[in-house]
């Protein structure tokens, strides 16, 4: 648990299998799909990003949006669920490997903040597009996962042009909840390449090892890149 803009967020936390004295190679903060239509941290594709990530050396840190669980406050509509992704970000940033319950106020700035991973899934995707901006680019993340981006209601931010090598935009073909197309519209005028699913819907039902294989050959891909 850890202390919010308007009070507690719940977050969960999967930390990788390391050597002794071996680092993570970061942390990855993980954003739930929409909290009006039963989105949680404990959704399936959220566990798999999760998984994911661990499987590559990072500390994966997932949590509820206001209003979900026991997180405190009301859902906004993305606005105050920014700032919750914004104020669990400062916290797991801050050196330390594991996310602490923590006392109001400004993180610990005795610690030099670590390598930051962002990956958002539906709803989560559209608030992550936003949190980038937020951060600007002296926090630009290490590595971006959008899984089933929510073009079709929400206004998605584009993803910045640096950033693009370090992208992975994962869609499913028959998604009935976002249009392909749409993400495709989304995504055109950026030249930011989309991987498609065949046959995949929004929750890629029957296809969670296929989407972790996926995540898993992006990260380790950049690790040998960067």
């Amino acid at each position: 648990m850890l202390q919010g803009p308007v009070g507690v967020i719940e977050c969960l936390e999967d930390l990788p299998a390391l050597h002794p004295g071996e680092a993570p190679r970061g942390v990855a903060v993980i954003a739930h799909p929409h909290p009006l239509f039963a989105g949680t941290m404990d959704n399936k594709v959220v566990q798999t990003l999760a998984r994911a990530f661990v499987q590559c050396g990072w500390r994966a840190v997932r949590f509820n949006f206001r209003g979900v669980g026991a997180t405190e406050g009301a859902h906004d509509a993305g606005r105050g669920e920014l700032q919750d992704l914004l104020a669990v970000i400062a916290h797991a940033t801050q050196g330390g490997n594991t996310v602490t319950t923590v006392a109001p106020g400004a993180p610990d700035a005795a610690h030099a903040p670590v390598p930051l991973a962002l990956a958002g899934f539906s709803f989560g995707s559209f608030v992550v597009s936003h949190a980038i901006e937020a951060l600007g680019p002296q926090q630009t993340p290490r590595q971006l996962v959008l899984v089933g981006t929510a073009a079709t209601r929400f206004n998605v931010a584009p993803v910045p042009q640096a950033l693009h090598a370090r992208t992975l935009v994962l869609h499913g073909e028959q998604d009935d909840t976002v249009p392909l197309a749409d993400v495709m519209n989304w995504a055109r005028p950026q030249t930011l390449p989309v991987t498609v699913i065949p046959g995949g819907s929004h929750f890629f039902h029957g296809q969670l090892p296929l989407l972790r294989s996926l995540v898993v050959r992006h990260l380790h891909a950049e690790s040998h890149s960067f």
